[in-house]
Order: C-alpha cells, then sequence, then structure tokens
C-alpha cells in the first residue's frame, strides 16, 4: 500500500493534534470495530471556523485525514466548512489507497457532528443546515 508524501508528513506530523478547552463544537464519529475514532473540535466565533483540532485514534490515514481536514477549514465560514467533502481530502492528500478512503469519509463526518454540536449548542436544530451524518459504510461490512 503507497501513501503519497502528503500522507505521509501529515501522519508523522500531525497538524492541530489535542483538545480544544473553550470548544463550542464537538463531534466523534467512528467505529470500534473498524479501528478508527475521530474527534473534531472547533472554535466557531461569527461563524467562522476560527481554530479546529482533533484527536483520533486509528490507522495512519485517519490521522493524516483528520489532520489535513482541519487544515481545510481553519479560517473559514461555517457553510463554507460544511461543504468539505472526502474527496476534496483525498485531494488535499494527492490521493489515498482505496481501502483508505472511509478514513476521509470519516474526516468529513467529524466535521459535521462538530458543526451539528455547535448548532445544537447555539439553540438551533442542525439537521435542516448540516443535514444528517449517517456512518461510515464501510464499518458495516465489518
Amino acid at each position: 500500500m503507497l501513501y503519497s508524501d502528503k500522507v505521509l508528513d501529515h501522519f508523522t506530523n500531525p497538524r492541530n493534534v489535542g483538545e480544544l478547552p473553550d470548544a463550542n463544537g464537538v463531534g466523534e464519529v467512528g467505529n470500534a470495530k473498524c479501528g478508527d475514532i475521530m474527534k473534531m473540535y472547533l472554535k466557531i466565533e461569527n461563524g467562522v471556523v476560527e481554530d479546529a483540532r482533533f484527536k483520533t485514534f486509528g490507522c495512519g490515514a485517519a490521522i493524516a485525514t483528520s489532520s489535513m481536514a482541519t487544515e481545510l477549514i481553519r479560517g473559514k465560514p461555517l457553510d463554507e466548512a460544511l461543504k468539505l467533502t472526502n474527496k476534496a481530502v483525498v485531494e488535499a492528500l494527492d490521493g489515498l489507497p482505496a481501502v483508505k478512503v472511509h478514513c476521509s469519509v470519516l474526516a468529513e463526518q467529524a466535521i459535521k457532528a462538530a458543526i451539528s454540536d455547535y448548532y445544537r449548542r447555539q439553540g438551533v436544530d442542525p439537521l435542516p443546515i448540516v443535514g444528517d451524518i449517517g456512518e461510515c459504510d464501510a464499518c458495516h461490512d465489518l
């Protein structure tokens, strides 16, 4: 299984790792059966993702996709952060092996889960804005 230089870099030197004590949006996704669990912490101010951190239990690809996803949404308005797709994460990492693409899906879902949590804390129903986060399809087969 070959990983791009960017995947290896984000795995060996992950950005934005750790909890965010003043996070006002926290989301956790994953499944112990597939071995990847991501927790995303967001600090949102005036509709902008001011800071994003993560804690991931999983393989190198899961760590790399979490790292890249936080980099891609920091400083972005919420509506842009919500548009981040797993394909964009994969492209930003110069690709992932097919068996690891589910890691990028988890990164997308973790961001949406954290933004949903933010809206709930604001007293707003997140479903019409964020949509259904769902579960990782790869985990259903295990």
